[in-house]
């Protein structure tokens, strides 16, 4: 919906391996693509082939993710040299951090966006969280940018936004904010 929302003239949607197919699924396919493999670097991979396939050489792209994309889009960013900024939307920027809160299991195969958070330390990004987020709660973004440091790295917590709320309703506005570089 947020990428359905952006009135920008280039818009790109990847969904991550196996998510919004079937049934029946591909015999490639199990639940485990989106549960505990979901930020596995299997998939991060797939994600960043698919990309590199998608783009014309030497563009230079911003790159959005909300909840579980905003952490694919933080680990993509830590591997790529086309990407001029971030945004996420509810970003599980540290996933140990948010299991540990729900009580769930670890994901051992899990890379946690918190892990390229230095690296990305002068890469301009918002990353929008809400008043109201149970789920992914704000306290994420900012432990992320306390890893990442202030100086490129704003957390934009959005007042009466829950995890599920329709923030594509707010996107074109929030995407006015430009990520800076103090």
């Amino acid at each position: 919906m947020l990428a359905a929302a952006d009135p920008s003239a280039n818009v790109l949607y990847l969904a991550r391996p196996c998510q919004f197919i079937g049934p029946p699924l591909p015999s490639g396919c199990s639940a485990t693509w989106w549960t505990d493999n979901r930020f596995s670097e299997r998939v991060v991979q797939a994600m960043n082939e698919a990309l590199s396939q998608a783009l014309p050489s030497g563009m230079q792209i911003e790159l959005t993710g909300y909840s579980g994309g905003g952490a694919i889009a933080t680990l993509l960013a830590g591997r790529r040299h086309d990407v001029r900024s971030l945004r996420t939307v509810a970003g599980n920027l540290d996933v140990d951090y948010v299991n540990n809160i729900h009580g769930v299991s670890t994901m051992p195969g899990a890379l946690s966006a918190l892990g390229v958070a230095a690296q990305l330390s002068n890469l301009p990004q918002i990353h929008f969280t809400g008043s109201e987020d149970t789920t992914v709660p704000p306290e994420v973004a900012r432990r992320f940018q306390q890893a990442a440091g202030e100086r490129c790295v704003q957390v934009e917590d959005i007042r009466g936004m829950a995890h599920g709320s329709y923030w594509a309703a707010i996107w074109p506005s929030l995407l006015r904010q430009q990520p800076v570089c103090h």
